[in-house]
């Protein structure tokens, strides 16, 4: 369930180096500018499609990463990289029903710069591979869903840098910790790191400005809306992300 109104309504600014530290590999002009949104999803944020060809598995996701799925989880985030060295990527909710797994929505995405890496290190620019769970939100926006959803901290401490491109100003007005390298419980931007500065941290579900970015996964407004609306802690949420030839190994 959801914290106290004190967790869900904190708009207190943290200390400048605290904020740096958390946006360091989260955003930032990591490749070319390009408007906010850009790019179009594949599929709708909305309502469930039949399920999948075989409905006790999630389509593209071999043995090796399902294994790795909490028993209890009910909500699969799948980031799905085009490739190895590229940037582009497809995100698909998947909610499971029974034994089911039924897809809930999909959207164009972008990953690391660099593309992905099995051994992320703090500034290499590329997306860590693996299954992650998904514990606090936050941003420089309202809870979008103030109900029993992700614990969400508000706080102007989220917003980017201004000597940042403009195109990147609003990156950080949703985001959805993703739990690689942090304490879960805390707000996405702790600058906490439990394996040690160099395993770098501070990865995020994002949203998109429409390019690369320096390790995080972005996504459109209404796709960042669709998730904090729809994750429930109830259901264990994970992100299980990587590019395709990694993620069906």
């Amino acid at each position: 369930m959801r914290n106290g109104g004190a967790r869900r309504t904190a708009v207190a600014l943290a200390a400048l180096g605290s904020l740096l530290t958390a946006l360091s590999a989260c955003g930032g002009p990591s490749g070319p500018g390009a408007d906010a949104g850009a790019g179009r999803p594949p599929g709708a944020a909305a309502g469930t499609s039949p399920a999948t060809a075989d409905p006790t598995r999630i389509p593209g996701v071999g043995d090796r990463f399902l294994r790795r799925i909490p028993a209890e989880s009910r909500q699969v985030v799948a980031v799905y990289g085009d490739g190895k060295d590229s940037a582009d990527s497809t995100v698909v909710l998947y909610t499971r029903q029974g034994s089911a797994w039924h897809r809930a929505g999909s959207w164009a995405a972008h990953n690391g710069t660099k593309g992905w890496t099995t051994d992320h290190q703090e500034n290499d620019k590329r997306s860590p591979v693996g299954v992650f769970t998904l514990s606090d939100a936050g941003g420089v926006l309202p809870d979008p869903d103030p109900g029993d959803g992700l614990p969400y901290t508000r706080s102007a401490a989220f917003a980017a840098p201004r000597w940042w491109a403009k195109a990147y100003w609003h990156d950080f007005d949703y985001v959805i910790a993703i739990d690689y390298n942090r304490v879960k419980g805390t707000a996405p931007n702790d600058p906490t790191r439990p394996e040690g500065a160099s395993k770098g941290g501070g990865i995020w579900l994002h949203l998109d400005h429409g390019s690369g970015t320096s390790a995080c996964v972005s996504l459109p407004k209404r796709a960042m809306e669709y998730l904090l609306r729809t994750l429930d802690p109830d259901r264990h949420p994970v992100v299980v992300m990587g590019d395709r030839a990694n993620l069906k190994a």
